[in-house]
């Protein structure tokens, strides 16, 4: 690691729940590039379950559901990214890249010039 390195973990919270976090918004880019909740698990290393959970928390956090799944059975089975969950990850990775240019600010340069590369033993 680093010395000095500022880690931001952006987390938006529902509740007792995290509506949207980086790892969330991975999965809808997962959903959104392999077009099925297994591909997506899979794509990522987690399970369908894991994914499913993911998925379910999310569109019960959003006033508009953000992935939309079509049974097994039809043409277009699957799941895929409304219109509102590629505007709500859209607006989460410009945050993110927004909270990356915290590290270019005049603030940052001054806490990692004042910071020790490791802590004092007592």
């Amino acid at each position: 690691m680093r010395v000095g390195a500022l880690k931001l973990k952006l987390q938006l919270i529902c509740g007792d729940s995290y509506a949207m976090g980086p790892g969330k918004a991975d999965v809808l880019d997962a959903i959104d590039r392999e077009g099925s909740i297994s591909a997506a698990g899979r794509a990522l290393g987690m399970s369908y379950r894991r994914i499913w959970l993911l998925v379910d928390e999310m569109n019960r956090c959003f006033a508009e559901r953000l992935v939309e799944t079509r049974a097994g059975g039809s043409r277009d089975r699957g799941a895929h990214l409304t219109d509102c969950g590629r505007e709500v990850l859209a607006a989460f990775r410009d945050l993110e890249a927004q909270s990356a240019a915290i590290t270019e600010s005049a603030a940052y340069r001054e806490l990692t010039r004042r910071v020790r590369e490791t802590p004092l033993i007592d």
